[in-house]
């Protein structure tokens, strides 16, 4: 028997009342709304998706904080830990224009694309954890993928709301980018299937190919993004109710098994330290004795103690969390990590001290610089387990995270590369060190270090990118021409290129 057209699904109007459509509340703003979240998608996709993290993907934070604080309001920035994180987020992006390390750049992305939906999320209320429990990651993300795929029905809600003509612009933009795409894939194909076809077809294929081919890409990809980010933007300004934290008891296990675990720590490292100490204080002569060089002793170690100092922190924090904090035992534990983080702030200056041996003997270069900048930030996050373990309540992730955050702003402000390049032309010239690694600064590093490169002789024979060898004063002008090209395009300009493309003038 043929099924009527109009039959109801198994189970009947219950089966329908179990199931109801998502009904979108669609007001003129929205209907606003959704033309400039599309521009913005189009943007996005033109910096992000083609160039990068460069001065581009900074106009396009700022575009998109421009777009969230206008649709779904600024009334959250009343509180300080959302002004601060806003401000810490923008200079991030700033960064992009300001200097021109790849390697900056590429960790600034990655930080960028952690901290833009934290915050995002933070502004809408819908997030219950604080900022500073690290809970609050898994949180954030779940937030995050229910706005990008749990309202993909808002867009095209927004877009049938429309009245006259508006509500036509979204098919017909849809439409329009679908008709050029078949274009674009079958005239290609028909001219090759037919001679006369291609000649007749020749001159236009070619003015498609060099001034529609990518604008048309760009654009079909800013319209696939554009439901998500809308459906993002509709759930911020309407977040889901919030639910209230179930409340849960902190775990507590017997103190016993991190007493014997750091007791363990500690007697390594104060075996480790009392044999390291010969070495600091014995000098190369007990070395010798040892049968080991002094600058084979200094050059290693450094980058293991920083990553032991990391081990002994996530052992701390892990027992004072943890622990049963109940009689001799969580005594015994508190001094037994109270001894562990004195221990590895001594690790901590003992590997920093042979780090500056190191550098006094071969020179920075940004690893070194970085492993620095590493060490500082591991000092401080020991100092702050010192206090928990003085303290027990107080709240160790809520001063280390503003702690990382400010220390990645602080080295980003450094003009490291420059730094490295004066240092290693200062010690060339001077003699300390009978060689130096042109390329290393040339193409290793950002323009910051064509000013101190200029420096050397001119008639210093190195090799290019190519592998052929060539005379350094005819590599600087190249990588100056690299410079403005980069100014040239609104996407690629920075500061730093800025700087070195008029350095020759």
């Amino acid at each position: 028997m043929q099924k009527p057209e109009n039959a109801l699904p198994p189970g009947g109007p219950a089966k329908l009342a179990q199931n109801p459509a998502k009904i979108y509340e669609i007001t003129p703003k929205e209907r606003l709304f959704l033309p400039l979240t599309a521009a913005f998608c189009v943007l996005l996709a033109d910096t992000l998706f083609w160039y990068g993290p460069t001065a581009g993907l900074a106009a396009a934070v700022f575009a998109w904080y421009v777009l969230v604080l206008s649709y779904a309001g600024s009334a959250p920035l009343a509180l300080r830990s959302n002004r601060v994180l806003l401000l810490s987020i923008l200079f991030l992006a700033a960064t992009l224009a300001l200097g021109s390390n790849w390697y900056f750049r590429l960790w600034n992305l990655l930080a960028l694309l952690v901290l833009l939906p934290i915050h995002a999320l933070a502004l809408s209320g819908a997030a219950q954890l604080p900022w500073w429990r690290p809970a609050m990651l898994p949180e954030r993300f779940s937030l995050l993928l229910r706005g990008l795929f749990g309202h993909l029905g808002a867009a095209p809600a927004a877009a049938a709301a429309g009245k006259g003509r508006s509500r036509r612009i979204l098919p017909a933009a849809l439409g329009a980018v679908c008709a050029l795409a078949l274009l674009l894939f079958l005239v290609p194909i028909l001219a090759s299937a037919d001679a006369l076809f291609a000649a007749a077809t020749a001159g236009l294929r070619q003015f498609i190919l060099t001034h529609f081919t990518t604008a048309l890409w760009k654009l079909a990809l800013g319209l696939f993004l554009t439901p998500f980010i809308f459906g993002l933007l509709y759930s911020l300004r309407r977040p889901a109710p919030p639910k209230a934290p179930a409340a849960r008891g902190r775990p507590a296990a017997d103190a016993l098994v991190f007493v014997l675990v750091l007791a363990a720590l500690d007697a390594l490292y104060l075996l480790f330290l009392a044999v390291q100490s010969a070495g600091l204080f014995g000098g190369a002569e007990y070395l010798a004795r040892r049968g080991i060089s002094y600058a084979e002793w200094a050059r290693s170690g450094f980058f293991q103690m920083a990553g032991v100092t990391a081990v002994n922190l996530t052992a701390v924090m892990a027992a004072l969390a943890f622990s049963r904090r109940e009689g001799r035992l969580w005594a015994a534990l508190r001094a037994l990590a109270a001894l562990l983080a004195l221990e590895s702030l001594v690790l901590l200056a003992s590997a920093a001290w042979r780090m500056t041996l190191y550098v006094t003997a071969y020179g920075l270069s940004f690893k070194r610089c970085m492993t620095y900048w590493g060490m500082v930030m591991m000092a401080l996050f020991l100092l702050a387990a010192a206090r928990k373990v003085q303290k027990p309540d107080f709240s160790f992730c809520r001063q280390a995270f503003p702690l990382a955050l400010a220390g990645w702003l602080v080295i980003n402000c450094v003009p490291i590369d420059y730094l490295v390049a004066k240092n290693q032309v200062d010690r060339y010239l001077g003699g300390e060190s009978d060689s130096i690694d042109v390329e290393y600064l040339l193409y290793g590093l950002s323009y910051d270090t064509l000013s101190q490169l200029e420096r050397l002789d001119g008639g210093l024979i190195c090799w290019d990118r190519s592998g052929c060898q060539r005379r350094l004063d005819s590599l600087i002008p190249e990588r100056r021409t690299d410079a403005r090209e980069a100014c040239a395009d609104w996407h690629t300009w920075s500061l730093s290129a800025c700087l070195a493309a008029g350095g020759a003038d």
